[in-house]
């Protein structure tokens, strides 16, 4: 048995339903990747189950994301006159970072290649790709930091959530249209922060202190890329395919309100967790940005988790997520003072929001796992042993 049914039956009879679509017209993963995964998954045994592959790859973020929390917790190791993170860990941030980018490549190719291809494959890969976004963007900060040179904590607070829109926003075009478009962003972002990890162990963070280009610094690449990607690509291209859907009349849910419900949550989040940044009487990102980021992340997970259960099973995305309530209460309770140690209710929300979303992911992997009579990590039946 689930430790809880998040599932519900309508859901699981929308996933018995559930075929996979996908479009990649990325030249880089079409051309580059998709070749390259090719090969190395010949070299895994088949006898290795698609979601290890998956998780895996997740926990190299993870791992990148601890690392870099102990040399560098509060994003300064970057900034001139302090001690810089080491060499060592910036070449073995480089080389998790392409392995994640790779295992999330190539689970899918593993389950083809064994015949063990399930719609609770997709869900386990997607849903840890929507929590990975906090770890990654995370671990990228620490290469430019909030120094001098750097990016500011709440720069840096908006752009993750330039980020964590942008990957929903993939999730709300197959929620809509039925078809998963692949952004191109993606690929490029991870093979360009690998590469940039293994520059810096080189070179070492100094070298992004120098202006490229008159007074334009590496971070304000760094910034307009990310920020130009998103409103000049990524949106424009989401809105297109919904609209052409719209236009076929192939478009799953008819009226505006339907069509947009999936971002009522995400919205509420945003609204409250920006009115806890900017009313906080102890400046809490600044205090506490690591700490703040990942409760932010998470939370937005656990959001978009939900959502791919919606599009996957073909049914009614929820309009309110209910962690938005306890939030309300936390930042009520932080903005007016009540808690006077803001740096403690951070640490206790957080810890709640982590504990909340493994629950929820646990137990909805459990419920799959029962319902198709499968092991989520095994390859073989649960009546084979």
């Amino acid at each position: 048995m689930a430790l809880y049914e998040y599932v519900t039956q309508e859901q699981l009879a929308g996933f018995d339903k559930y075929k996979y679509s996908a479009v990649d017209t990325n030249p880089l993963s079409v051309y580059v990747m998709h070749p390259f995964w090719n090969f190395v998954v010949k070299f895994l045994p088949t006898w290795l189950a698609p979601n290890l592959i998956t998780f895996t790859g997740f926990m190299f973020l993870v791992l990148n994301f601890l690392m870099l929390a102990f040399f560098d917790f509060d994003f300064t190791a970057s900034a001139a006159g302090h001690e810089h993170v080491p060499s060592w860990v910036w070449v073995a941030a480089g080389i998790f970072n392409f392995l994640a980018y790779t295992l999330d490549g190539v689970d899918g190719k593993q389950a083809r290649r064994t015949n063990s291809s399930t719609p609770l494959g997709e869900l386990f890969d997607h849903g840890l790709d929507s929590w990975a976004c906090i770890f990654f963007v995370a671990t990228v900060y620490s290469i430019f930091g909030r120094g001098e040179s750097g990016v500011g904590v709440a720069t840096l607070y908006y752009i993750l959530w330039v980020v964590l829109f942008s990957f929903i926003l993939s999730h709300w075009e197959k929620y809509n249209t039925g078809i998963l478009f692949l952004p191109w962003g993606y690929d490029i972002s991870q093979v360009t922060i690998s590469f940039v990890y293994l520059v810096t162990a080189v070179v070492g963070v100094e070298t992004w202190y120098q202006p490229i280009l008159w007074h334009l610094l590496y971070r304000d690449i760094f910034t307009f890329m990310i920020i130009a990607c998103s409103f000049t690509v990524t949106l424009p291209m989401s809105l297109y395919n919904v609209l052409k859907a719209h236009r076929s009349n192939s478009l799953k849910h008819d009226s505006f309100y339907e069509a947009f419900l999936p971002f009522l949550s995400p919205v509420l989040f945003f609204v409250l967790s920006t009115t806890w940044v900017v009313f906080s009487p102890s400046n809490i990102l600044e205090v506490q940005p690591r700490i703040f980021y990942l409760m932010v992340g998470t939370a937005f997970a656990n959001v978009t988790c939900k959502l791919i259960v919606c599009q996957m099973s073909n049914t009614r995305c929820q309009p309110l997520s209910w962690l938005l309530l306890p939030m309300a209460l936390v930042v009520l309770l932080a903005v007016t003072g009540v808690v006077a140690n803001e740096t403690m209710l951070l640490y206790v929300w957080t810890i709640a929001v982590i504990l909340a979303h493994i629950h929820y992911g646990v137990s909805v992997v459990q419920q799959l796992s029962n319902h198709f009579n499968i092991k989520a990590f095994s390859l073989k039946k649960p009546n084979a042993d």
